[in-house]
């Protein structure tokens, strides 16, 4: 039996999901359809974390069992070969045995994309979230501080959401404008379902004056998702990467540099 690690790089605007829904298309779906063609079997594939319809991904990790042997090459461009041209195999590589696409890892990045401009465009219709009102980046950034750390963060998580714990332990969110976009970079060690997007989503109201800067901290204290904004459009949510133990020698994204020496596993 080999174990092979997948990234995988995806428009989620055409799907239901990132998880296998019977008569829906997912990437999950699609995915599985394509390596199974390769191994001339079945093939299953589990992955770092589940994105929800709408949602993208710079890059999600994957990982499946497999009882043939294929050269990596077959893997990567044998498997593009049978995908859908929304969905990209970027790179392959054989894993240990004890890898685990999600329990193996230590932190996942997401990016919030939102064009901040008067007109909608025709371009990034999919890929961000449009507000026509002026955003201050620089008050989203400051309010946004106050979720670094570990914290109960039941005013951020969906109402059926079946996480065990709210607890997650943040390491950073960075919030600043490239041009007409406004970006947030979050990382933690786990999140709960919705919890990027209801953090986007009251991060706009602040950038957006409707809210004073220390209403995130509020929030927290709070513990009442009744009580924050709404849940902020999944278009603009980028599923950017995901760290592992070094030993697994999966190539780190440059932001991973910025957590601590400790970064641990969410158990």
């Amino acid at each position: 039996m080999t174990r092979i690690v997948l990234g995988i790089e995806y428009d989620g605007s055409a799907y239901a999901g990132w998880q296998w829904q019977s008569g829906k298309p997912t990437v999950q779906s699609e995915l599985q359809s394509a390596l199974s063609k390769i191994a001339n079997q079945p093939i299953t594939v589990l992955c770092a974390g589940r994105t929800d319809a709408g949602v993208h991904a710079l890059e999600q990790v994957v990982h499946f069992d497999c009882e043939v042997e294929r050269d990596l090459k077959a893997w990567l461009m044998g498997g593009n070969s049978q995908l859908p041209d929304d969905i990209r195999i970027i790179w392959a590589k054989p894993a240990m045995a004890d890898f685990h696409a999600r329990y193996s890892a230590i932190a996942r990045f997401y990016r919030y994309v939102i064009l901040n401009r008067p007109m909608k465009s025709a371009l990034l219709r999919t890929q961000a979230t449009w507000c026509y009102q002026s955003l201050d980046e620089r008050k989203m950034h400051e309010a946004a501080q106050a979720l670094i750390g570990e914290h109960d963060f039941s005013s951020f998580r969906a109402q059926g959401c079946q996480s065990k714990s709210p607890n997650r332990l943040m390491y950073f969110i960075d919030v600043y404008r490239r041009d007409q976009q406004v970006i947030i970079d979050i990382c933690a060690n786990a999140f709960l379902h919705h919890m990027v997007r209801n953090i986007a989503g009251v991060l706009m109201e602040i950038g957006m004056g409707r809210q004073p800067v220390d209403w995130t901290d509020r929030l927290l204290h709070l513990k009442d998702r009744s009580r924050a904004a709404m849940t902020a459009s999944p278009n603009g949510l980028h599923l950017g990467g995901v760290l592992y133990p070094e030993h697994y020698g999966i190539d780190r994204h440059p932001l991973f540099t910025k957590l601590p020496k400790d970064a641990r596993r969410f158990d």
